[in-house]
């Protein structure tokens, strides 16, 4: 198993969480435009601690597990985001990916450029086949994002999920190491 390491692009550094994350994690994350397309409705202050307590325990590409990357931009050390990696339990060789971005920071590029540091990082360096990344029909931003990144959209479930109140669709995305090597 390799520990994350930290791993940066032109802008951001791409990084396990720290306690100082605390404050501007929880507040994104109770954004409700940030949590429209998200599992959580709200978020409180206990819960991102809780999520940070496991976060330290957390084990990076074991699978089956889910771990969480931090993102903060370099010139200013400010967080403003995180991304998942989810090695599939039964093939690691694939992987889930996802993001979250604070809403002042959405439309500037910071989500494309940590997704592509991932992806570089996750083909390069650990040699993943396949990379996917599920999002809401109704989540245009996350769907441009991942066709920006060369990713094609592999499926459709309909009203696949029972999601706040109601049955959501989602697009499942997907790109292969070969294919993002090009």
């Amino acid at each position: 198993m390799k520990e994350f390491t930290p791993i940066q692009s032109s802008r951001l550094l791409l990084r396990p969480f720290k306690e100082s994350d605390l404050d501007a994690f929880v507040a994104y994350r109770a954004d409700p435009e940030v949590a429209r397309y998200q599992s959580w409705e709200s978020y409180t202050r206990e819960e991102g601690i809780a999520f940070f307590e496991s976060m330290a325990k957390a084990r990076f590409n074991a699978p089956g597990e889910y771990f969480q990357i931090a993102f903060e931009r370099k010139d200013t050390n400010e967080m403003i985001g995180d991304c998942v990696v989810h090695p599939l339990a039964e093939d690691a060789r694939q992987v889930e990916i996802g993001f979250t971005l604070a809403k002042r920071f959405q439309g500037k590029g910071y989500a494309h450029e940590a997704l592509t540091t991932l992806l570089t990082y996750l083909f390069d360096e650990l040699k993943k086949h396949r990379a996917f990344a599920v999002t809401d029909v109704k989540n245009e931003g996350s769907i441009k994002l991942l066709e920006n990144l060369g990713m094609r959209r592999e499926g459709h479930f309909i009203e696949n999920i029972w999601f706040k109140g109601e049955w959501g669709s989602e697009y499942l995305y997907a790109i292969l190491n070969k294919e993002w090597k090009r």
